[in-house]
């Protein structure tokens, strides 16, 4: 196989020259400018002792130093290791010793960890500072001038070479390092090319974090496109809107969320958003409440809905184009859509049999986006690929015209008393009625039904809630025995992962705590 991460960047340079490729603040490139950048920026961090598979992490806001970053550690024949900015110190020093890197590129923000990193990562040899020249820590080398040296002749490391180890979980054990090739991140860009329709005029607004692949799948495919990347350091709803607003962005990637924060903010209906084509959302299922503000809000706008993971590199399903437009999809908006042009998908049961049309099973999956494996974890990788199947936890129904629909994460449903509670199905009763801002739904310990089913709900400002009130609403929609035993309102919104996902785990913890058995 010949696909290689670079040649993306060498077609946008190539097909659209003198395109804008950057923006940045007040910083602008084309996209002849950024392939020189990133050439030049290879050849610095081969000089640092960059070679063949040699591991470079990134922990950064995005920026447009971020993207050239991804880009010339593939052209210096490197592995990129992007780091989630929501890590803690422990986690960072952790990943940067399991994947034994060498080289650390990092911003300002996350300055306070260095001298610590340094200390506790012996194998860490050089800190590349991606922030403006005034605020470097001692002993860096800046990336402006790693940009400014001689050209590098591009590595071209291609298909199943190793391209990135990108770090998921951590919620039940030590964080696992997905192992993605070449071949993965490029083939996943064809599809998003392909399925979203990238092309050279699009805008695409980095809002979600550029370390997760819900937005790192557009880093690769609108560079493959020609389009233009535009940044915002991190998720802020209002800064977001604004930013389309001033830059015309047409497209943009969010985890529902990160939307139902965009949807508070105050006389977002009488902003000029009208640039926007195409709202991409996944990672998590969207609540029903959230998604019927949004279209309300924007009754014309297509709503792209996809499924995927960071085994998958990351897409797996999206919405066909004809059912992207509210008013001729129905009830398939709720669909995570169909499997991609070059996957194979399957719904199975415990012992990997196909089920019936309309059966709840697990995803399966496989194709030329599914993970080599799980970096030095060869037990792991043999249990999540089985004969070539991505096993990926989690539970799906698919109808007769193939469309998926996400049911829950395996791991978060519920058993109580023999009866299987998919938390989604009860999070979106609830997220419906007046007065709730968020909602989370998990298992608790119950010394009778092994599990009993618990709501923790934030309400909206000035709303007052309480567990009778919320019992009765989900009494109304749902079988009696889904409907929450308990019910804890709180004021604060709940923990989110990096990706923008509520951190369950977290919210679990403390109930499960003293038990011998846990989820």
């Amino acid at each position: 196989m010949n696909e290689r991460l670079t040649q993306t960047l060498r077609r946008a340079a190539q097909s659209n020259p003198n395109g804008m490729a950057t923006v940045d603040g007040d910083r602008r490139r084309t996209w002849r400018e950024v392939e020189a950048r990133v050439a030049r920026a290879a050849g610095g961090l081969r000089a640092l002792g960059v070679a063949e598979g040699a591991r470079v992490a990134i922990l950064s806001l995005n920026s447009d130093r971020y993207l050239e970053a991804y880009y010339a550690i593939a052209w210096a024949g490197g592995v990129m290791l992007p780091l989630n900015t929501r890590l803690t110190t422990d986690d960072v020093i952790y990943m940067l010793g399991d994947a034994e890197a060498s080289v650390l590129c990092v911003d300002a923000s996350f300055l306070p960890l260095v001298a610590q990193v340094r200390e506790r990562c012996p194998l860490l040899r050089h800190v590349v500072f991606l922030g403006d020249t005034g605020a470097q820590p001692a002993g860096a080398m800046p990336w402006d001038a790693l940009a400014a040296g001689e050209l590098l002749d591009d590595a071209c490391a291609a298909g199943d070479a190793l391209a990135g180890i990108f770090y998921t979980g951590g919620s039940t054990g030590r964080p696992k390092g997905v192992m993605l090739s070449h071949a993965n991140l490029v083939s996943n860009a064809v599809n998003a090319v392909y399925m979203i329709g990238y092309q050279p005029d699009c805008v695409f607004l980095h809002a979600a974090p550029m370390c997760h692949l819900t937005d790192g799948m557009s880093t690769v495919a609108l560079t493959m496109a020609g389009g233009t990347h535009v940044f915002t350091p991190k998720f802020d709803a209002r800064e977001a809107l604004r930013q389309v607003e001033l830059h015309r962005v047409t497209h943009l990637t969010l985890v529902p969320t990160m939307i139902a924060m965009l949807l508070e903010v105050e006389g977002i209906e009488r902003m000029k958003l009208d640039s926007l084509r195409q709202f991409m959302f996944g990672s998590a299922p969207m609540p029903d409440a959230t998604l019927h503000q949004a279209v309300a809000i924007w009754p014309g706008m297509l709503f792209l809905h996809g499924w995927g993971m960071t085994e998958l590199a990351p897409i797996g399903t999206m919405l066909p184009l004809a059912m992207r437009r509210p008013a001729v999809a129905g009830d398939r908006l709720r669909s995570c859509g169909q499997a991609m042009p070059n996957l194979d998908l399957r719904i199975v049961d415990a012992e990997g049999r196909e089920v019936p049309r309309g059966t709840t099973g697990q995803i399966v999956v496989r194709g030329p986006t599914v993970m080599l494996g799980y970096w030095r974890r060869p037990q792991e990788s043999a249990a999540a690929l089985r004969d070539g199947w991505l096993q990926t936890g989690d539970a799906a129904v698919m109808d007769e015209d193939g469309y998926v629909y996400i049911v829950d994460r395996l791991k978060d449903m519920i058993i109580s008393g023999g009866e299987n509670i998919y938390s989604t199905e009860v999070e979106n009763a609830i997220s419906l009625m007046p007065g709730v801002a968020e909602v989370a739904v998990i298992g608790i310990p119950d010394d009778k039904w092994g599990e009993r089913v618990h709501a923790i709900v934030v309400p909206r400002e000035g709303a007052q809630l309480d567990e009778p009130a919320v019992q009765a609403w989900a009494r109304a929609r749902i079988a009696g025995y889904k409907v929450p035993r308990s019910v804890q309102v709180r004021r604060e919104r709940l923990p989110l992962s990096g990706a923008g996902k509520v951190l369950k785990s977290e919210l679990r913890a403390p109930f499960w705590r003293a038990h011998e058995r846990s989820i």
